[in-house]
């Protein structure tokens, strides 16, 4: 891991702690002590990636990030830059996601707990009430039924009620059966 160190117009790529630490030391403004320095190697053997501001004096700093970049040709044109991996729960989709968008058309039962705001009658102010609701609907899917019941509280309650994630703790439904087609008048 290599430290990218800057003060003002004055910067470096070093490849040790120990050149970080000279390069702070020839600078006049910064006053390097043992507990800088100990600041300095802690950071550096730390596993955190972020980068570190040391004040120097009121609005007055000098910066360290650590880098991958083996020049400062490469740290200056990123390429060195470390995304991180997504989680691996964020590279497949869950269980719960799968089976929202699994299409089957027929009639659902969806729960679903909401904070409606709703005024005070002796005081005339508003406050939110936690709100169970429960709904059979004719739709293509889980998020389908969520969509459809959620349309139809927001035209009834006061636009100011919050409705939760359809992925969240607070939504559930169930598949009741499949609808039955319409005979044709003929």
């Amino acid at each position: 891991m290599n430290l990218y160190l800057r003060y003002f117009d004055k910067e470096t790529l070093v490849y040790s702690v120990d050149e970080a630490i000279d390069f702070l030391k020839g600078i006049d403004e910064i006053d390097m002590n043992p507990v800088l320095e100990a600041d300095i190697r802690d950071y550096v053997n730390s596993d955190v990636l972020y980068p570190k501001r040391y004040k120097i004096r009121p609005r007055v700093y000098f910066i360290i990030i650590k880098t991958e970049a083996a020049s400062m040709a490469d740290f200056k044109e990123k390429r060195a830059v470390r995304t991180p991996e997504p989680p691996v729960a964020a590279r497949q989709l869950s269980p719960v996601i799968m089976k929202l968008n699994e299409e089957l058309e027929g009639w659902y039962e969806g729960e679903i707990d909401f904070k409606r705001v709703l005024m005070v009658p002796g005081t005339g102010k508003f406050q939110y009430r936690d709100t169970h609701f429960v709904a059979q609907v004719k739709a293509m899917s889980g998020i389908d039924c969520y969509n459809r019941i959620v349309d139809y509280l927001r035209e009834r309650v006061d636009n100011r009620s919050q409705f939760p994630s359809v992925k969240g703790k607070n939504f559930h439904f169930r598949f009741l059966g499949k609808a039955k087609p319409l005979k044709s008048e003929a």
